[in-house]
């Protein structure tokens, strides 16, 4: 057997950690001398110290580590538990990605606040267009909640679209609807000329918009923020208001967003 200083140096782990784990009854040691109280352990003992810091470290308290251990718990579910684990953290770190990107952009249309140029807002009527869609909710208008729902759809869209063999006769475009508890519905579409039938997704005419704002912007839509805010001063000092959230028409979509050509299409009405 080993003292309790020899097994904390072959199990990687501390000596305090192991005074715990035995103070709480997650490890105990395989003999105490009854005398001075010197804990010893035996080398199949590491066994259940690995698991209990693998399932620490994924992010358990101690005591639920207890209780996936009295489950026996084989190292195929560990490696299970690892996976969904690892799922978690890339997701979140994902998502604490995207979150500093948006305040970055917003940091940007900060600076350019005073500078934006409203010369290349146009205002035209949208003509009516029938597309194929599918459509999905997100808890909000925000980009942090747009851009995991809308990105699947396209993908979606653009697949079911080509297994059907139905022609796309234009570029893409999304557009969104504002529901009564804050979320908004995100709807993916493709322009095509086939009739409503037997699809796995929805083919709809979109009607006409007889007063858009719009405006071309260029590069990732994370980027877009500046873009809204001079179709937002242009609205204003033309004297009209927006009657609804933009369509975006994805002009040019290479693998670099930086290149992305989207025109942005707000319904306005004059204001008051």
């Amino acid at each position: 057997m080993f003292n309790i200083g020899e097994f904390a140096r072959l199990g990687l782990v501390s000596v305090r950690m192991l005074r715990h784990y035995d103070a709480i009854g997650l490890l105990r040691p395989a003999h105490v001398d009854q005398v001075n109280g010197y804990r010893s352990y035996q080398a199949a003992q590491l066994s259940r110290l690995n698991r209990i810091v693998a399932i620490k470290d994924l992010g358990f308290t101690l005591e639920q580590v207890r209780a996936i251990l009295d489950e026996k718990v084989s190292p195929e579910e560990l490696h299970g538990m690892v996976r969904m684990r690892r799922a978690q953290l890339e997701a979140r770190i994902s998502a604490d990605l995207a979150r500093l990107r948006s305040v970055e952009a917003r940091l940007r249309t900060i600076e350019t606040e005073g500078y934006m140029e409203s010369a290349e807002v146009v205002l035209k009527r949208v003509a009516p267009i029938r597309v194929a869609e599918l459509s999905a909710r997100a808890a909000s208008y925000e980009g942090e909640d747009i851009g995991p729902v809308i990105q699947p759809l396209f993908a979606e869209i653009c697949r079911r679209v080509e297994a059907a063999a139905v022609k796309v006769v234009g570029p893409g475009i999304a557009y969104y609807e504002e529901e009564d508890d804050g979320s908004v519905m995100v709807h993916a579409c493709l322009p095509v000329s086939v009739a409503p039938g037997d699809h796995d997704f929805q083919v709809v005419d979109l009607p006409a918009i007889e007063a858009a704002a719009t405006i071309i912007h260029h590069g990732s839509m994370e980027e877009v923020g500046q873009t809204f805010q001079t179709l937002a001063h242009w609205i204003e000092e033309h004297g009209y208001r927006s009657l609804a959230l933009a369509r975006e028409i994805s002009l040019h979509c290479p693998e670099n967003l930086d290149e992305w050509v989207t025109e942005l299409q707000i319904e306005v009405a004059p204001a008051g």
